[in-house]
């Protein structure tokens, strides 16, 4: 069996973003490709399990050059449209333009840490989460993947409670949302009410990111970082980028230093559009401003 210390999974894709202010723009990339990249600067052993299409296997570049293995099934890419209504870059509209194809077997991997931020339906998701449990792996899901529901025939992604978030969270070793995910699952408006519902439903260690910095709560003990980007041009991936970076720094530091060490990476990131390109030196200089 393969060994890895992280193994990410979800399908690839692209999208055309509509900023509030400034030209549209595409984004080649999908929360894999982020959370992958992001992790990689720390020198862990990591692979990417996803789908894509023939043509558009050049949107992989960036995974084979940060020297991430690739485990590649035959799939269509997911292709989608996102618009920004106003200023407050929490808000978007969704709109699945092309479905992708669906995960729903592993490699012959050892149990290890592995982060789930596939896009399709909630059952196949669960059912794969099931099977990696029984497995011995430690699972980080992205809870987008299971709130981010598209309508088949118009292709408006909604953003929908999940009936069964307490099972999602007893397989759970990290979980990870924006503040408007946590908000539709909590009905509650303030990070920290969040974070602390979502750890009495059973989260171990939850993530919550939105415009100003990240929330992660663990053991009842809550700790918030600040992002310091000047622009917001690199805000797709955002998320991804926080915690592909967080769940790679945890696996040998604390909350709280994995919480600014995941800040001051996602505010490089977030200065230009894609994945993170810099150093683990800048990640650091930029933690001690």
């Amino acid at each position: 069996m393969n060994r890895y210390d992280i193994v990410f999974v979800g399908q690839m894709g692209m999208g055309k973003v509509i900023p509030f202010e400034g030209s549209p723009f595409l984004v080649l990339g999908s929360p894999v490709l982020f959370a992958a990249v992001a992790a990689s600067c720390l020198g862990k052993r990591i692979a990417v399990v996803t789908t894509i299409s023939r043509d558009d296997e050049y949107l992989l570049e960036p995974i084979k050059t940060a020297g991430i293995d690739l485990y590649v099934q035959p799939g269509e890419t997911v292709q989608y449209r996102i618009v920004f209504p106003n200023a407050n870059v929490d808000e978007r509209e969704v709109f699945q333009v092309k479905r992708g194809g669906y995960i729903d077997k592993m490699p012959p991997f050892e149990p290890c840490l592995l982060h789930l931020c596939c896009m399709g339906p909630r059952d196949a998701q669960l059912d794969l989460m099931g099977s990696l449990n029984a497995r011995g792996f430690s699972l980080s899901v992205d809870m987008q993947g299971f709130m981010l529901q598209a309508d088949h025939e118009t292709g408006v992604v909604r953003l929908e409670n999940v009936p069964e978030i307490k099972e999602i969270l007893s397989m759970a070793d990290f979980v990870k949302l924006d503040v408007m995910e946590a908000q539709t699952l909590t009905d509650a408006d303030v990070m920290s009410d969040q974070a602390e519902i979502l750890e009495n439903w059973g989260s171990p260690e939850t993530v919550i990111t939105y415009s100003e910095g990240v929330v992660a709560r663990r053991e009842g003990i809550a700790s918030f970082a600040k992002f310091t980007n000047r622009s917001t041009q690199g805000r797709m991936g955002r998320g991804d980028t926080v915690i592909g970076s967080y769940i790679a720094r945890r696996l040998d530091h604390s909350v709280e230093d994995s919480l600014r060490f995941a800040t001051a990476l996602a505010s490089i990131k977030m200065g230009s559009i894609g994945p993170f390109k810099g150093s683990l030196d800048d990640v650091v200089e930029r933690m001690g401003r």
